[in-house]
């Protein structure tokens, strides 16, 4: 069963993964800009966030991650993410935490050898 603890604590770690993730991006020179304006919203919900609700999902015991979402994390999980986005726009965004997770997950795999 996760607590409410457990979450916090999985929510800890990502966001101080992302947040020094983020600073290294920030120190890589800027990759050439092609001159076309890119429409960038913005998302109540961080990256980290984001993290966290994919990483439950894989330590919960739920067959399908619609169900997971609409059923556990905005209803009985509301406190622990107030600013849940529809299903839709989470899975909009979904890809762009893709290449955090992988750096997550190997340097993770790098600190336990």
């Amino acid at each position: 069963m996760l607590t409410g603890d457990k979450i916090t604590e999985i929510f800890c770690i990502t966001d101080e993964f992302c947040k020094k993730s983020d600073e290294e991006v920030k120190n890589l020179k800027k990759l050439p800009h092609d001159g076309i304006r890119r429409r960038n919203r913005y998302c109540e919900m961080s990256d980290s966030e984001i993290i966290t609700v994919l990483m439950l999902y894989h330590l919960g015991v739920f067959k399908n991650f619609k169900h997971f979402y609409l059923h556990f994390i905005c209803i009985h999980l509301r406190q622990e993410f107030p600013k849940a986005l529809s299903y839709n726009r989470f899975i909009q965004l979904e890809p762009r935490v893709f290449m955090p997770v992988m750096f997550f997950f190997l340097y993770n795999t790098f600190l336990s050898c």
